[in-house]
C-alpha cells in the first residue's frame, strides 16, 4: 500500500490538464474552508469558475444527479458552509486529454463523518477548461443525513 500525500504535496510534479485537475482540488479545499467565514456566498466560487467552462459545464454525481455550473455552485455553497472536507492524493492519469483523478476524500457534517475513495473523470474543452465531470465513489452505504444535501436535486439518470 502506498503512503498518502496531499494534493498540495504532489501538484508541482504535474503539468497540462492533470495539473489543472489538481489545481481544481486545491482551490476546492481552500474555498470549502473559506465557506465557514461570515459573508461567504455563491460569488466565492469565482476562483474555481476560472478553471471551468461555466456555460457548457455539467457534473454527474455519484447518484447520477446531473448539475449545470449554476446548480453545482448552489450545491457547493450549501454543502461547504456546513461541512469539513479534505482529501489525500492517490493517482492522476491523463489519457487522450481526459483526466482521471483518484482521491481518498474525508468529510464531516455535524456529528456525521465519512471517508470515500473517489474517481472523478474530467473532460475539457479546446480551451483547457473543465466542461464535464463524472464522479464515482466507493463507500459504506450512505446515512440518511448525507442524502439531505441532495434535496431538490433531480436524481434521474442522465439522458443519452
Amino acid at each position: 500500500m502506498t503512503s498518502t500525500q496531499s494534493v498540495e504535496q504532489v501538484i508541482e510534479g504535474y503539468s497540462g490538464r492533470a495539473r489543472i485537475v489538481l489545481e481544481y482540488s486545491v482551490v476546492t479545499k481552500r474555498l470549502v474552508d473559506a465557506a465557514k467565514e461570515p459573508g461567504f456566498s455563491k460569488d466565492g466560487w469565482a476562483p474555481l469558475a476560472e478553471l471551468v467552462d461555466v456555460e457548457n459545464f455539467d457534473r454527474v454525481g455519484p447518484f447520477k444527479e446531473v448539475m449545470t455550473w449554476s446548480d453545482y455552485v448552489d450545491f457547493l455553497t450549501n454543502w461547504a458552509t456546513s461541512s469539513e472536507w479534505e482529501c489525500s492524493f492517490k493517482r492522476v492519469t491523463e489519457v487522450n486529454g481526459t483526466v482521471f483523478l483518484e482521491l481518498e476524500e474525508r468529510s464531516r457534517i455535524g456529528d456525521f463523518s465519512n471517508a470515500v475513495n473517489s474517481v472523478s473523470v474530467y473532460e475539457f474543452g479546446d480551451d483547457d477548461r473543465i466542461r464535464h465531470i463524472d464522479v464515482y465513489l466507493q463507500m459504506e452505504p450512505p446515512q440518511p443525513e448525507m442524502l439531505k444535501s441532495l434535496e431538490g436535486i433531480d436524481l434521474g439518470a442522465p439522458e443519452g
